[in-house]
């Protein structure tokens, strides 16, 4: 199995149709969390305050996910179900077809930074 070093790495070896997806994505949370260190943990890219995980990423074979702390998706439960998405504790699914919408994004991660205490 091939160790994934850096997000440029990642999103090289995910399926094509995810790439810009998944470019827009991290441009998005690096963006909204200017102080954040990029970093793989468990597998996945992901954005750490301090020894904090504030926001994860994904592509699987059919869809990406956004991985979040738990309060955030407690919290925007409801814009997440309005924009057609599937949430889990920590998560959200989504296609190429129906992304994340980017407000939507930046309340998620800010929500996320909060729930952690940063």
């Amino acid at each position: 199995m091939t160790t994934i070093s850096d997000h440029d790495a990642y999103i090289a070896s995910a399926p094509e149709q995810f790439r810009p997806l998944l470019s827009g994505l991290r441009a998005q949370l690096a963006r909204t969390l200017p102080d954040a260190e990029e970093v793989i943990e468990y597998g996945m890219p992901g954005f750490r305050i301090g020894r904090s995980i504030i926001a994860s990423y994904a592509a699987f074979t059919k869809q990406c996910g956004l991985y979040l702390s738990p309060g955030a998706i407690t919290e925007l439960a409801e814009e997440i179900a309005v924009a057609g998405l599937k949430a889990t504790k920590t998560g959200i699914t989504f296609r190429a077809s129906n992304p994340i919408p980017e407000a939507l994004v930046e309340q998620l991660v800010l929500s996320s930074r909060k729930d952690v205490g940063l």
